[in-house]
């Protein structure tokens, strides 16, 4: 399942994901957990969230962007 939707708008697992970044989980195993999803679609979705604006990566960490903040 897909992190970002057609109309570029964050699916239900891709707000799982943003919301375990705000909470502080930087890491994707960390996301995984947090969001109960596994490595692979966590992985996945960092990915579509990224290229997608909702999410910035630096150095392996990931860290929501305004535009993530803003779709939660």
């Amino acid at each position: 399942m897909p992190c970002v939707s057609v109309d570029g708008t964050p699916t239900p697992s891709g707000l799982s994901v943003l919301a375990a970044i705000r909470s502080g989980k930087t890491m994707p195993e960390d996301v995984a957990v947090a969001a109960d999803m596994s490595l692979y679609r966590v992985r996945s979705g960092l990915r579509q969230l990224t290229q997608a604006g909702y999410v910035a990566e630096s150095n392996g960490l990931f860290s929501l962007t305004g535009l993530g903040i803003a779709a939660l």
